[in-house]
């Protein structure tokens, strides 16, 4: 995700009087509309600035115009469940929590299609009266007249005004409902037409259910099987060179076109970056050093229920969204591929109170959604980086956030009542959800998650332990990003009820400096592609609950880490200030790009050596889009705010290079998920692994060679090579009535002699002394034979050879 001071906000709340709200509802929803006060004293039309202040900074489209008609609306007191809109039998029922607000109004309107750019149109207020409208702190009206779909709402909230307290409450806000299932907003990505657009919530109970085939099941894969793809959908197809329809580009149709390709390069599952509702043009309402950006990246989420409406195809829109992104996992898990959702429950698209954003939780109940400093003045405490923390462990929040993972993850609901029993109070929800079906989360910064209301560090986090032990999740995968911009990192020791994987970072920084040659860093590395005992091998956890992985969306690029040795952040607009400077990359020589041969074939193998390893490794795989062709950024290693090149595949790029890097990324893949031995389900013991190695404790030391066993016989050699000169390599024997075979080979052409280079992946010692040996001989499945018992391993190279009969 990305750190910088200008960004969003959230809120925070609280249930209470939930068992009464639920019995006092069954008889007031079959209150007639009679028995209410008089509707011409609270439904009427006018003028509603939106997103409070920020709209007399000129920043945002004007308000609707007055409009003399007022519709007649046949209102009932609703009912306080399920929160959000459904639909009832005597209209629809609308339902929003807030503990601190002492006046709520439901703003509708009702535009016409192809108005929704500018969401033209008169806002109907209806007030809420809290002697009727009201249980406990759910505020609620049911609507009779109201059509099924293409309604647009929002709540304008008035409180108290004690910013000291950590009130925010504003009346002239129309605020988005926390619940809502749909948002609409400008219907194009980036269209700069409409960059001051709103967001509103919408809802659609006309279409039918969405057809998931009687046929359909999902892939199941085991975590330990898992090879996962770190990807953007816009970022995905968005380039020319996809060659897809203009009006499919960058959508989740995009990515549905490019499934063959998925496949073709071997992963199993794809770690979507955020999908939730997110305002691409953030950046740019008000002046700062970065309004030339556009987010794409999408760590600024608006709503946690609704799909990025702007990732539909043609015209977008929310309806459209919902459908396709369904399409987009149907068509997924057809071809046997996962969806993991990278979800970002840290913090909200509202900024900091500098700066605020108001669109949802800061207006509805600043005090409950967000963890504030009340000693200070009631500020908005910043552990996410991005101005504001969301206050997950505050029962209501968490609830929301229990309630959006259920909602994403497709548990079928039957109009039944809820008792989750894993929070501090018993909290009764009627679930309704929407079976988008995916397989799990990502979970941005969950460090932040582990934090109480006050923002200090929990041992046993209320959320994250309803997350796991969830009955609706039991077979959701969960993975933690387990740190915070506050400095809770918790990598090895996140409190996971050993079902929490985590992205581990101290594999990447510890593969990085070995690669790359650093002295003592033998022993770690060995460590890390052994499995990370020393973090995870404790209560029932197993070596797939370590993610491993070298790149990230956040940081340099597979490419970028051989080619540069400082970040190239110019064009963020924050003088080179923002992301990461602890890269542990090596240019190689030279800072950049470069026509000399030699750097870039020693940058080739380098890339090859980081991609065998983190294959070869225990744990659960994860490779981000673009790597297999060698995707540059140019030095750039936070560069979600440019809709370019930058971040979009480049499809021509990879055509050049499909027999080549490609080529051994892809066969590299496979070679792990057809053996076994990289994917042990529990940790290494003495008789999995072979130690070719007596010099453990010589930080000059950068040569690793080891064997890893197979029941079958099929034992894998493998040797790196870290060191900038050669080294004889002494082969073990094979296993009885076994040879080796070379599999992976990268030649390397010396100045003084023609060699076999052994480097970047698996190479082994051939008898031939070619070493301008061109793709496909570099990784050969079947394998080579003629291995002999030592040989010369180049320098910043690498070895495979694999046991065969």
């Amino acid at each position: 995700m990305l750190h910088s001071s200008f960004l969003l906000e959230s809120n925070s709340t609280k249930f209470a009087l939930f068992t009464s709200a639920f019995c006092s509802n069954a008889t007031s929803s079959s209150v007639v509309g009679s028995s209410l006060p008089q509707m011409g004293s609270r439904c009427k039309h006018r003028t509603t600035n939106v997103y409070g202040r920020q709209a007399q900074e000129r920043v945002l489209e004007e308000a609707p115009e007055m409009s003399e008609t007022t519709p007649s609306f046949k209102i009932f007191p609703g009912q306080a469940f399920p929160l959000g809109v459904s639909e009832v039998d005597n209209g629809i029922n609308f339902a929003i929590f807030s503990q601190h607000a002492t006046a709520v109004t439901l703003c509708l309107s009702l535009p016409q299609r192809g108005e929704l750019d500018s969401m033209a149109g008169t806002m109907t207020e209806i007030s809420l009266d809290p002697r009727v409208n009201k249980t406990g702190d759910i505020w609620h009206i049911c609507i009779e007249d109201l059509p099924r779909s293409n309604v647009l709402y929002g709540y304008c909230m008035d409180g108290p005004k004690d910013w000291d307290k950590g009130h925010r409450f504003d009346r002239s806000n129309v605020l988005i409902d926390p619940y809502a299932k749909l948002v609409e907003g400008r219907r194009h990505f980036g269209d700069p037409k409409h960059k001051l657009s709103k967001f509103l919530g919408t809802y659609d109970f006309d279409n039918l259910p969405f057809d998931w085939g009687n046929d359909y099941t999902l892939p199941n894969i085991p975590e330990k099987d898992l090879v996962i793809y770190e990807m953007n959908v816009r970022a995905f197809t968005a380039d020319e060179s996809s060659c897809l329809d203009p009006t499919v580009r960058g959508t989740y149709a995009g990515l549905i076109e490019k499934i063959p390709y998925l496949l073709e390069l071997g992963i199993n599952a794809v770690e979507l970056l955020p999908v939730f509702e997110f305002d691409e043009f953030e950046l740019q309402r008000r002046p700062n050093p970065r309004d030339h950006m556009v987010n794409t990246w999408g760590y600024s989420t608006i709503n946690f229920f609704a799909p990025m409406s702007r990732y539909a195809s043609g015209s977008g829109g929310a309806v459209n969204a919902s459908r396709e992104f369904k399409e987009m996992v149907k068509a997924l898990h057809g071809a046997g591929i996962e969806v993991i959702l990278d979800v970002v429950y840290n913090h909200t698209n509202e900024a900091d109170d500098e700066h605020p954003y108001t669109t949802s939780f800061r207006g509805i109940d600043n005090k409950v959604y967000y963890m504030l400093d009340l000693n200070n003045k009631g500020r908005l405490l910043n552990f996410s980086g991005c101005g504001n923390t969301l206050n997950c462990n505050h029962p209501v929040v968490m609830e929301l956030i229990l309630d959006s993972l259920r909602h994403w993850y497709g548990y079928k609901s039957h109009g039944v009542f809820v008792i989750d029993r894993h929070v501090p109070f018993f909290i009764v929800t009627k679930c309704r959800v929407t079976e988008y079906h995916v397989d799990g989360f990502r979970f941005d910064l969950a460090s932040v998650l582990c934090r109480g209301t006050d923002g200090s560090p929990l041992n046993a986090p209320p959320l994250i332990m309803a997350i796991a032990k969830d009955s609706i999740l039991s077979r959701c995968k969960i993975i933690a990003e387990p740190w915070d911009c506050g400095g809770l990192y918790l990598v090895g020791s996140f409190p996971n009820w050993d079902r929490w994987a985590e992205w581990n970072g101290k594999y990447r920084d510890d593969l990085r400096r070995f690669i790359k040659g650093d002295p003592g860093m033998k022993g770690a590395f060995a460590t890390r592609v052994a499995g990370s005992a020393d973090l995870y091998k404790i209560n029932n956890r197993k070596p797939y609950h370590s993610v491993n992985f070298v790149i990230a969306h956040d940081g340099f690029t597979l490419r970028d880490l051989v080619s540069y040795n400082f970040k190239h952040n110019e064009a963020n607009g924050e003088g080179g200030n923002d992301g990461c400077n602890d890269n542990f990359s090596w240019n190689c020589g030279f800072e950049g790009e470069t026509d000399n041969a030699d750097i870039n074939a020693l940058r080739s193998r380098q890339m090859k050596n980081f991609h065998l390893a983190l294959m070869i490794s225990q744990g659960t795989p994860m490779m981000l889009m673009g790597d297999e062709y060698g995707h540059t950024r140019y030095g750039n290693n936070n560069s979600y705010g440019h809709d370019t090149a930058l971040n979009n595949f480049q499809w021509q790029q990879l055509d050049a290079r499909k027999d080549n890097h490609f080529r051994f990324f892809s066969e590299v893949i496979k070679f792990r998920l057809t053996h076994p031995v990289f994917r042990h389900d529990n940790f290494l013991s003495k008789g999995d692994v072979t130690w070719h190695e007596d010099n453990w404790d010589n930080p000059e030391s950068k040569f690793l060679a080891f064997t890893l066993h197979d029941q079958s016989g099929g034992d894998i050699y493998l040797a790196f090579n870290a060191l900038d000169y050669f080294v004889k390599v002494s082969i073990p024997p094979p296993p009885p009535k076994r040879h080796w075979c070379r599999v992976i080979s990268v030649i390397h052409k010396c100045n003084f002699k023609w060699l076999l280079l052994i480097s970047h992946i698996p190479y082994s010692t051939l008898i031939s002394v070619d070493t301008n040996l061109p793709s496909p001989k570099d990784f050969v499945p079947e394998g080579v034979p003629g291995i002999e018992s030592t040989y010369n391993l180049a320098p910043y190279s690498s070895i495979l050879l694999e046991a065969k009969s």
